[in-house]
């Protein structure tokens, strides 16, 4: 462990205090606690000394001692239903749409053939700006209409659409070749 400068807190020890150990005064008073620094030495003599139990009452020792101790709480998981609703998404700020968007992409709706569809046959449908629920013939009426706007052939030889084109081909190809549009 780094000391980062700090010095053993036992009186008199000059080594470098390397492990933190609780407070003299206790538990914090809600804010960060402040930790003793001890050099190995004395960390060593404070667990050879150290007591969890020490100010328990006999019940309190043999309450934390049973082998069931924790477990008469029910967990939210384990909740009854109706007691502990658990967090709403409303209730969260998200700017970035980022738990909305996930739920959207994993809760789009699905095609009406019931063939599921994978993320590269989604990531190509946007390419090509076709809903999840298209077929095999707007699939193909969607790519000769885009190959006929970025084609240099067909747009005056302008250039400047290839790499869209090379997406468009690369889309239709694998969407193609899909399952869900066999």
């Amino acid at each position: 462990m780094e000391a980062n400068g700090r010095v053993c807190c036992e009186p008199g020890c000059t080594e470098p205090g390397e492990f933190r150990a609780p407070p003299l005064e206790g538990a914090s008073d809600g804010g960060p606690p402040a930790f003793r620094w001890l050099c190995l030495e004395h960390v060593r003599a404070f667990n050879s000394r150290y007591n969890y139990f020490d100010g328990m009452t006999a019940e309190e020792i043999y309450a934390a001692q049973r082998p069931l101790a924790g477990w008469e709480r029910e967990t939210r998981a384990f909740a009854h239903a109706g007691t502990d609703p658990g967090p709403r998404w409303a209730d969260f700020a998200d700017p970035l749409d980022a738990i909305g968007a996930r739920y959207r992409r994993e809760h789009a709706p699905e095609r009406t053939d019931g063939k599921p569809l994978s993320g590269q046959d989604r990531t190509s449908l946007k390419t090509l700006g076709l809903a999840a629920t298209a077929d095999r013939m707007a699939l193909r009426k969607r790519y000769a209409e885009l190959v006929r706007r970025y084609h240099p052939d067909r747009n005056g030889g302008d250039r400047s659409h290839e790499a869209a084109l090379q997406k468009v081909v690369a889309a239709y190809q694998q969407l193609r070749q899909a399952p869900a549009f066999a």
